[in-house]
């Protein structure tokens, strides 16, 4: 059964607005250029996943994605997260994936034992493996089996609706609560904590 991992991305510069009161523009854009290349390189690792896709409405962020040998999705300028990740996934459904993870781009902490181990909690179909954000309110990790049986609905408290969602349809549910997984780059004090734990006061993606 084919593995498929997603990565969406906003445009490099647009991205990571909330953090505009703490980073110039400039500095956004090299922290989400550095951990989408990071998040590229994590899911690379991990043997379970047979391709990866990146989508984007941002010919940059698509353009160095392939040269890290990875499939690329050119979205419109207008389309949300949610109808990007469904334009990826029709496209990995046309090449026979089976299954897929949606992994966003802003997770410093993670590393690839803890993809190979989410992705071991999986059983037998139909299910989700979900790993919620820190706060229990987005999710940073999204594993579905088989492929289409859930519409994505990320966004206001995201985990909430997506296991909602699921238990709606009889979908079996297992949440899967890594701390690494959970903590992504998304406020001003995400920042703090993000640089308290590496003891640095650099921006340094450490590698994956």
């Amino acid at each position: 059964m084919s593995l498929w991992a997603i990565i969406p991305i906003k445009p490099l510069r647009r991205g990571k607005s909330r953090l505009s009161s703490v980073l110039t523009e400039q500095e956004r854009e090299n922290l989400n250029h550095n951990l989408l290349i990071r998040s590229i390189n994590c899911l690379k690792q991990v043997k379970e996943i047979d391709q990866i896709i990146v989508v984007s409405h941002d010919p940059a962020a698509l353009s160095f994605s392939r040269e890290y040998g990875v499939r690329t999705i050119q979205e419109n300028r207008n389309t949300n997260i949610n109808n990007a990740l469904r334009k990826a996934t029709q496209a990995a459904k046309a090449f026979s994936a089976s299954r897929v993870l949606i992994i966003p781009a802003d997770l410093p902490f993670m590393m690839p034992d803890d993809l190979t181990d989410l992705i071991s909690k999986s059983k037998s179909a139909p299910e989700i493996i979900i790993n919620p954000d820190r706060k229990m309110y987005g999710t940073n990790a999204l594993f579905i089996n088989p492929l289409g049986i859930l519409d994505y609905d990320f966004g206001q408290w995201s985990f909430k609706k997506h296991i909602e969602q699921a238990e709606r349809k009889k979908i079996k549910v297992e949440i899967y609560n890594n701390e690494r997984l959970g903590f992504d780059l998304d406020l001003p004090e995400d920042l703090v904590l993000y640089k308290e734990r590496k003891s640095t006061n650099d921006l340094l993606i450490t590698k994956c």
